[in-house]
C-alpha cells in the first residue's frame, strides 16, 4: 500500500484524477471482499495527508459544493456530480457528495467510497458478523453512531464501507 500515491494535491484536475482512482480501487475493493459489486451510496471521500492539502482542497471543495447543503457537515452536495464511466466490470457511476477529510496520521488511506445495500442483505450480512463468523477483509465498524460494515484489503489504499442507506436517504432521514 502506497499511502501518499497521490499527496500532496496540488489542483482542482489532480482531485479529479485522485477521485476516480479512489473510485476504482473501492469497487476492486468490493469485488474482491464479497465477489459481486454494489452500488455506490452517492458519496465519496478524499483524504488529506498535510495540513496545507487539507486547506487547499477545502477551498476547491467550496468551489465544488453547495456550502450550506450538507450531511454532518462533512459530505458537501457537488454543484454538478461527478459521474465517471464504466471500465470493466466497474459500472457508470454518479456521485453527488464529496469529502475532503483532515490528515489523521493513523489513517494511511486515500480516501473512501461508500456502498449501498439492500436493508435485508445488509442485515444478514451484519448478522453473519455479529455471530462471530469471520469473513477476510469484511467487519463492523467499530463506531456506535454509525450503523456501518467495513471493507478492508492491505494491498488496496483505499476503505470502503456498506451501508443500508443512500446519501439521499441519510439526508431525507435527518430533515424529518
Amino acid at each position: 500500500m502506497q499511502p501518499h500515491l497521490f499527496s500532496p494535491i496540488e489542483s482542482k484536475s489532480q482531485l479529479f484524477k485522485v477521485i476516480e482512482y479512489i473510485h476504482f480501487e473501492c469497487h476492486r475493493l468490493c469485488k474482491k471482499n464479497l465477489g459481486y459489486l454494489l452500488p455506490v451510496a452517492g458519496n465519496i471521500g478524499v483524504f488529506c495527508h498535510f495540513e496545507d492539502e487539507f486547506i487547499r482542497l477545502t477551498r476547491i471543495r467550496e468551489e465544488l459544493t453547495e456550502v450550506n447543503n450538507n450531511w454532518n457537515k462533512k459530505y458537501f452536495k457537488l454543484h454538478t456530480p461527478i459521474l465517471i464511466p464504466s471500465k470493466n466490470e466497474t459500472p457508470t457511476t454518479t456521485y453527488t457528495y464529496l469529502y475532503i477529510r483532515r490528515p489523521d496520521k493513523n489513517t494511511p488511506y486515500i480516501g473512501d467510497v461508500d456502498f449501498y445495500m439492500e436493508p435485508n442483505k445488509y442485515q444478514t450480512l451484519k448478522q453473519s458478523l455479529l455471530s462471530r463468523k469471520s469473513i477476510k477483509g469484511i467487519s463492523i465498524f467499530d463506531r456506535p453512531d454509525l450503523d456501518l460494515i467495513r471493507l478492508s484489503d492491505p494491498e488496496i489504499n483505499a476503505s470502503s464501507f456498506i451501508g443500508q442507506k443512500t446519501m439521499d436517504e441519510n439526508i431525507s432521514f435527518t430533515k424529518n
